[in-house]
């Protein structure tokens, strides 16, 4: 069982030629409002992958709250741990640029108010997963981590939107996930030195004690573990919009390693996932289901 503790949002996603530089104004961009956050993707990216999934989070008093709740309800996601509360549903600007790269602002609102005490009547055991991100305050997140990790739960913190995190804070997790440019920036807070992602996750696995994995985009991902080191491939596709590959990847992991999967396979199918992800507009309409993943995978040359 994956339990998810994050965000929800709705994703005001606006497609345009280029993103605005300082001062300037872009006009002619097309709109759409579609739900996110990165709690809800990532958990509905695993019960798409085929895992079972429970979201902790919480959503505003107003009219688009349905709108971030639509998929998950839809995909199967249990969301009865997710509160409604007064104030605003979370809401992310998006910009998507030609090339298929994105730009987000996020106004947090009521997600800032999601606390560990949601989950009171949730039980962890060995085998089961709980998922944390860094875009619901991480102090109510790690008494849920401690509580999830003392009962052998596996805890995997994404360490994304990026925070100058300690040890002391990671203390609690078993696997940190996070992007090149995030491994970097983690690996310089803790005095970590090397020349790039794959000195960064091992400098940090080492440091840390910790599984490290890091997504490098079109170049797949790399993990470490002790003296363990993983690269798997990303697809080759032409990207028409990248938001959510992030946690497409994180979603298909952790449902792949939930079910048995050792560290390398999960990895593969979670960086076909966020290759796949990318091919399709939009974050959580663009996840991809278990068959698609396998029949990807089945494809890449060994």
């Amino acid at each position: 069982m994956i339990t998810v503790f994050g965000s929800i949002n709705v994703d005001l996603v606006l497609r345009a030629a280029a993103h605005p530089r300082p001062g300037e104004t872009v006009t002619g961009a097309e709109q759409t409002r579609v739900p996110g956050g990165k709690g809800a993707n990532q958990a509905l990216a695993a019960a798409r992958a085929g895992a079972m999934a429970r979201l902790v989070g919480a959503v505003g008093n107003d009219d688009v709250a349905a709108i971030a709740l639509s998929q998950l309800r839809a995909g199967g996601v249990d969301v009865g741990a997710v509160g409604r509360l007064d104030g605003a549903t979370g809401l992310a600007v998006i910009v998507v640029d030609a090339q298929g790269e994105n730009a987000i602002v996020v106004a947090p609102g009521v997600n800032r108010a999601v606390t560990a005490g949601q989950a009171a009547a949730i039980g962890f055991a060995a085998g089961d997963t709980l998922m944390l991100q860094l875009e619901v305050p991480y102090s109510e997140g790690r008494i849920l981590a401690e509580r999830a990790a003392k009962h052998g739960a596996r805890v995997i913190l994404t360490v994304a939107p990026f925070a100058p995190l300690s040890a002391d804070d990671v203390a609690p997790a078993t696997i940190l996930l996070m992007n090149q440019h995030e491994a970097g920036a983690l690996a310089r807070h803790l005095g970590i030195g090397g020349a790039g992602a794959n000195d960064s996750v091992r400098g940090l696995a080492r440091a840390l004690g910790k599984t490290v994995i890091a997504t490098l985009g079109a170049d797949g991902a790399v993990a470490a573990d002790g003296n363990l080191v993983v690269r798997v491939p990303a697809l080759a596709v032409t990207p028409v919009d990248t938001t959510g590959a992030g946690d497409a990847f994180a979603g298909v992991l952790a449902a792949r390693l939930d079910a048995g999967s050792d560290l390398q396979t999960a990895m593969a199918a979670a960086a076909v996932a966020g290759s796949l992800a990318t091919t399709k507009a939009g974050a959580q309409s663009s996840f991809p289901k278990s068959g698609e993943i396998d029949k990807a995978l089945a494809a890449i040359p060994h």
